[in-house]
C-alpha cells in the first residue's frame, strides 16, 4: 500500500494563516464594539439622540456618525479600491478635531443640526460597515499596507469604545437638565458588593519601568517605555468615598479657600459650587444628638438615588479631588505612582460591562495587600500634567493629531470608570481632561509620601 507524502506547509502559507487569524479576531473586535454602541441608544428617541446639554458635550446622533467617520475617511478612503464618500458633505459634519482632513463644524453648534436624521445617520453606519467588513475579506495584498490596514481599523475600535463612555457621560447631563430628570435605564442589576477596606498600601519606590511596549495595542501617548524614579510613598487602598465627601462639605470645604488651588478656588466663587456634579442636599432631618444634616441624594442614569456613603465618589473635578486631598493631610497620586500599583492588579471591577453604569462598592472581595478598584467605577485624578513622554513622536499626518496636541492644560486620570469597555483598558492607560472638568465619571485616590 502506498503513502501519500505528507503537505510540507511553505512558510507563506504559515503567514498567510496567521494574517487571517488576527483578521478574523479584528473581525470580531470590528463587530462587537459596533454592536455595543448600538445597544447603548436602546429604548432612545429620535429626540433623546439630538440633543446637546452643553458645548464640551455631544448629542448621541452625533457619536453615532462620528465613529462612522473615523473609519470612511482614516480606512475606506485610504484603502478602499475606487472609494466613493457616502456623502461628501459628511466629511466636514462629523469631522471632530482633526484640521488635516479640512473643514469641520463648530462644536458647540452640534445640537443645532438636525439633518440628517437618526435614520440617515444609522444608514450611514450600515453602509460603513458593509464597506469595511468587504474591506476586511479582502485586504491588500502588499504586506506593509495590511499592516497599516489593521492598525487603522484597531485604533478605529479603540476610537469607538472611548466614545461609547462619552455618549454615556453626555446624555446624563443632558437628562440632568431636564426637570423631569429621566431615567436612561430603569431598575438596578442585582449585583453582590463587598465593603472596600480604608488604609494604606506602601511602596518602596526606586527605579520603575513606565508605559507602554509595542507588543500590544496602546495609544501613542502610552509610549515610548521608559524609567521613572519614584520616592517612597503610599496609596489609599480605596477610592475617594462619598462620605469623605460629605464629611468635607459639613468641614465647611466648599468655603475654604486655603484647602483649594489658586484656579480652582476661583472655579468654585465662579461657578457657585457646594457639591458634586448632580449632589442636591434634601431637607435636614434629626441626626444622633440634635445636630441637623441634609439627605443627600444624586442623579444618576437609573433616576435620583439617595448617595451611598460607602461607594466611590464621582463627578469630582481635578480641583474638588485636590483640595479634598489636602483636607485629608494627602496628597493625589502621580500617574506614574499610579500605575506602579495597578501592575499587580487585573483588569476587571465595575466597568461597562456591569451594566450599572454608576459607581458602587466593590463588586469582588478586596484582594489582601493590594488596592481595590483600581480599574472601574471612576477615572481616578492624578496629579500629573498631560505631557508627552521622553522620546515621544506624534504619528505622520492628520492621524497625529488624535493625542498629542491636547499635551497642554490637561491632567491625567488612570483607571477607567463604570462606562468603560473592559477590553479598552490596561494599567498604561492615560486619560485626560482640563482640572474643570467634572460630568466625566471622575474621582480620585489618595497618596502620602512615606518618610
Amino acid at each position: 500500500m502506498s503513502r501519500v507524502a505528507p503537505i510540507t506547509r511553505t512558510a507563506a502559507a504559515t503567514v498567510n494563516d496567521a494574517t487571517e487569524r488576527s483578521l478574523a479576531t479584528l473581525r470580531m473586535r470590528f463587530d462587537q464594539a459596533r454592536a455595543q454602541t448600538l445597544a447603548l441608544t436602546d429604548g432612545l428617541s429620535a429626540e433623546d439622540c439630538a440633543l446637546q446639554s452643553m458645548p464640551d458635550a455631544s448629542p448621541t446622533r452625533w457619536h453615532l456618525a462620528h465613529t462612522t467617520w473615523f473609519f470612511e475617511v482614516f480606512v475606506l478612503e485610504r484603502f478602499e479600491p475606487g472609494f466613493q464618500p457616502f456623502h461628501p458633505g459628511f466629511r466636514m459634519l462629523f469631522n471632530s478635531y482633526y484640521n488635516g482632513v479640512g473643514d469641520k463644524h463648530l462644536r458647540a453648534e452640534r445640537g443645532l443640526v438636525s439633518r440628517p436624521g437618526l435614520a440617515d445617520v444609522l444608514a450611514y453606519r450600515e453602509n460603513v460597515e458593509a464597506r469595511l467588513r468587504g474591506l476586511l475579506q479582502a485586504p491588500p495584498v502588499d504586506a506593509a499596507a495590511q499592516v497599516a490596514l489593521t492598525e487603522m481599523i484597531e485604533l478605529g475600535v479603540n476610537h469607538e469604545q472611548q466614545h461609547q463612555e462619552l455618549l454615556l457621560t453626555d446624555l446624563k447631563h443632558l437628562f440632568s437638565r431636564n426637570p423631569l430628570l429621566p431615567a436612561y435605564r430603569q431598575g438596578w442589576p442585582s449585583v453582590p458588593v463587598h465593603p472596600s477596606p480604608a488604609g494604606w498600601l506602601a511602596c518602596p519606590g526606586g527605579l520603575i519601568d513606565a508605559g507602554a511596549s509595542t507588543a500590544s495595542f496602546a495609544f501613542d501617548n502610552e509610549r515610548p517605555a521608559h524609567r521613572v524614579y519614584l520616592e517612597p510613598f503610599e496609596l489609599s487602598l480605596r477610592p475617594i468615598s462619598c462620605g469623605e465627601v460629605i464629611a468635607f462639605i459639613e468641614d465647611g470645604g466648599y468655603r475654604r479657600p486655603e484647602l483649594w488651588l489658586s484656579l480652582g478656588w476661583d472655579t468654585v466663587q465662579q461657578c457657585g459650587w457646594e457639591a458634586p456634579l448632580y449632589w442636591q442636599s434634601q431637607p435636614a432631618g434629626e441626626r444622633s444628638g440634635g445636630s441637623k444634616v441634609g439627605r443627600w441624594q444624586t442623579f444618576t442614569l437609573r433616576g435620583v438615588v439617595d448617595i451611598s456613603p460607602q461607594a466611590p465618589a464621582v463627578h469630582l473635578s481635578h480641583y474638588e479631588a485636590d483640595a479634598i486631598a489636602r483636607w485629608q493631610g494627602a496628597r493625589l497620586p502621580t500617574e506614574f505612582e499610579w500605575e506602579q500599583m495597578a501592575q499587580q492588579v487585573a483588569v476587571e471591577g465595575n466597568l461597562l460591562e456591569s451594566g450599572l453604569y454608576q459607581p458602587t462598592e466593590a463588586l469582588a472581595a478586596p484582594p489582601p495587600g493590594l488596592p481595590t478598584q483600581m480599574f472601574g467605577d471612576v477615572w481616578e485624578w492624578t496629579q500629573s500634567a498631560y505631557l508627552p513622554y521622553p522620546g515621544y513622536r506624534a504619528a505622520a499626518g492628520a492621524i497625529g493629531e488624535y493625542n498629542g496636541k491636547f499635551m497642554s492644560q490637561q491632567m491625567v486620570l488612570r483607571g477607567g470608570s463604570c462606562a468603560t469597555p473592559r477590553s479598552h483598558l490596561r494599567a498604561t492607560y492615560r486619560n485626560f481632561f482640563p482640572p474643570q472638568a467634572r460630568w466625566q465619571f471622575s474621582g480620585a485616590r489618595l497618596a502620602r509620601d512615606l518618610k
